[in-house]
C-alpha cells in the first residue's frame, strides 16, 4: 500500500494536536474505517510517530485510539531521562550497560539468561538454551533492532541460519527495522540483510547508520532483549573468571514502549544505508582503480 506524504503529514498533525479515534482519521482523509486504520498501521510501522491502544479491549464498546508518540515525551521519570541521555550520547557498546535499564524493571516481568561463552565463537554459534531464532520467530508484525555492525547476522543456532530465520519473517510480512553501523568494515553485512528485499520485492527490512551503545531487540511491541558481554580481559585479575554474555528480557508495557520511543528517536535522525553503501563503494573502486 502507498501512503502519500501529504496524507501521512495530515494525519500526523491530526493526532499531535491530541489522541483520536479511528473514525476521526477516516473522516480527516475521506476513507473507510478500514482504509484508515491501514493508513494508521503503516504510519506505525513506517515512523513511530504515533501509536494505538485499545480500550474496553474484547467488548462491544472497545474503542481504539490514535496517540502521538515521538521524541517529545519520551521519558516520564528522572530516571529514564538519565538513561535516555546515555543511550542517545554513547557511542560503542562500553558505553551503556543494559542492566542499567533492567535493575528497574518490575521482578514479574523481567528475566535473565547467563551463557558461558568462554571457547566458543558467538558470531558463528549461538546457543540452543538463549534460543535467539525462537525469539526472532515470535514476531508477527515489526522487529525493532539496537545493533553494532550487523555481524550476528553471519550466526547459526544449531543448523539454523539466523538470516535464514530474518527471511522467515520478511515472507509473514514481518517489518524489520534497524539501527547499525554502516561502514567500510562490515559494510557486506548491511547489504545481504537489503538483498533480501529483493525476494518478496519490496523493502521489508529498513537499516539506518549511526554509532549507538545499545544490543537489543524489540518484538512486536511485547518484549524487549537486550545484550551484554563481559569479558576477563577488561577486569581486574580474579574479578571475572570467564567470558559471559548477559541476556536480559523485559516484557513490562511501559519499558517497551520507551525502548521504542529511544529507536524511533534514533531512527528518525539517523542516515538511510543505501547511502552510506553507495558512498562506501565510490571509495572502494577507487582503491581498485589505483
Amino acid at each position: 500500500m502507498v501512503l502519500e506524504q501529504a496524507t501521512l503529514k495530515k494525519i500526523c498533525d491530526f493526532v499531535k494536536i491530541k489522541p483520536r479515534a479511528v473514525q476521526e482519521i477516516a473522516e480527516l482523509v475521506k476513507k473507510n474505517w478500514r482504509t484508515a486504520e491501514r493508513y494508521i498501521n503503516k504510519i506505525e510501522e513506517e515512523t513511530g510517530c504515533i501509536s494505538t491502544r485499545v480500550f474496553r479491549e474484547g467488548t462491544r464498546g472497545a474503542l481504539k485510539i490514535v496517540y502521538w508518540n515521538f521524541a517529545e515525551d519520551i521519558h516520564s521519570t528522572s530516571f529514564q531521562q538519565e538513561i535516555t541521555e546515555s543511550i542517545m550520547q554513547g557511542k560503542r557498546k562500553n558505553d551503556f550497560s543494559p542492566f542499567d535499564i533492567y535493575q528497574y524493571v518490575d521482578e514479574k516481568k523481567k528475566r535473565v539468561d547467563v551463557e558461558d561463552i568462554s571457547g566458543i565463537d558467538v558470531y558463528v554459534d549461538l546457543s540452543e538454551k538463549t534460543d535467539f531464532a525462537g525469539f526472532l520467530r515470535q514476531a508477527t508484525k515489526q522487529v525493532l533492532i539496537f545493533s553494532g555492525n550487523l555481524s550476528w547476522i553471519n550466526s547459526k543456532q544449531g543448523k539454523t541460519k539466523i538470516l535464514d530465520v530474518l527471511r522467515e519473517l520478511v515472507k509473514r510480512n514481518v517489518s524489520i527495522k534497524i539501527i547499525a553501523r554502516v561502514s567500510m568494515i562490515g559494510v557486506e553485512n548491511a547489504k545481504k540483510l537489503l538483498a533480501i528485499n529483493k525476494e518478496p520485492g519490496r523493502d521489508m527490512i529498513e537499516i539506518r547508520h549511526r554509532y549507538q551503545p545499545l544490543r537489543a531487540m524489540i518484538i512486536d511491541n511485547r518484549i524487549i532483549k537486550l545484550r551484554e558481554k563481559k569479558d576477563p580481559a577488561y577486569y581486574a585479575q580474579g574479578e571475572l573468571k570467564r567470558k559471559i554474555e548477559i541476556f536480559y528480557d523485559i516484557f513490562d508495557k511501559d519499558w517497551v514502549e520507551w525502548a521504542q520511543k529511544v529507536f524511533w528517536k534514533m531512527f528518525s535522525v539517523s542516515m538511510p544505508a543505501e547511502k552510506r553503501i553507495h558512498e562506501i563503494d565510490k571509495i572502494k573502486a577507487k582503491f581498485l582503480v589505483d
